[in-house]
């Protein structure tokens, strides 16, 4: 049995990276929740929320999270994971590299360095 991975263990990359590894065919998903992602997401993002609801007293995660990511993504499909800040798709990241996805990355710094990027290319 495969032990358990832990955070160190993550692959990160930042937004200029992960830019290149969509363009080379990996994809995005997107574990924000619903109403942040139809804000503003990343082109061609999935969303599938990690938590299903925040509220004032604390996160609930998602009981559905891998099973609905299996469901769009196989084990050995290359993607990234990215949430507003990097914090969540660090969790979700982990969460799918434990559950035996082998080619997920976790974006550094989340959305927010997606647009901050994504701002610095069109000066």
């Amino acid at each position: 049995m495969e032990s358990q991975r832990n955070v160190e263990e993550l692959v990160s990359v930042d937004a200029h990276e992960a830019r290149k590894l969509l363009n080379s065919g990996h994809r995005y998903l997107d574990v924000r929740m619903r109403e942040d992602f139809e804000k503003g997401h990343v082109e061609g993002a999935i969303n599938v929320p990690f938590y299903s609801s925040v509220t004032p007293q604390g996160k609930e995660k998602n009981p559905q999270f891998i099973e609905h990511v299996s469901s769009i993504y196989g084990k050995d499909d290359h993607f990234i994971v990215g949430c507003r800040s990097g914090v969540r798709s660090k969790l979700a990241t982990l969460d799918l590299l434990n559950s035996g996805f082998k080619n997920v990355k976790n974006m550094q710094r989340g959305y927010l360095s997606w647009v901050e990027s994504t701002s610095k290319l069109a000066e």
